[in-house]
């Protein structure tokens, strides 16, 4: 399925929750509203069940105020 996190491992991690909390404690909500997206996607995506789009991902991102890699880092394997 598009965007599910199919791996092993959950490689894709993310610092949603603690970005959230040094924003003024920031809710899912309110990040879900800024971004266009429910509760929800939030929660699974910051519990690692779910991987955003990219254009889901600068937006959080860009509500955020810093770069992607500040909030996403990939930990798998690339190989070629």
């Amino acid at each position: 399925m598009a965007g599910v996190v199919g791996m092993e491992n959950n490689q894709l991690k993310n610092q949603i929750r603690r970005l959230r909390f040094d924003n003024g404690e920031m809710t899912q909500q309110q990040l879900a509203d800024l971004v266009g997206v429910t509760r929800q996607t939030i929660l699974a995506i910051e519990a690692g069940n779910y991987s955003p789009s990219l254009t889901l991902a600068f937006k959080i991102a860009n509500a955020f105020k810093v770069p992607l890699e500040t909030v996403f880092q990939y930990e798998g394997k690339i190989s070629g």
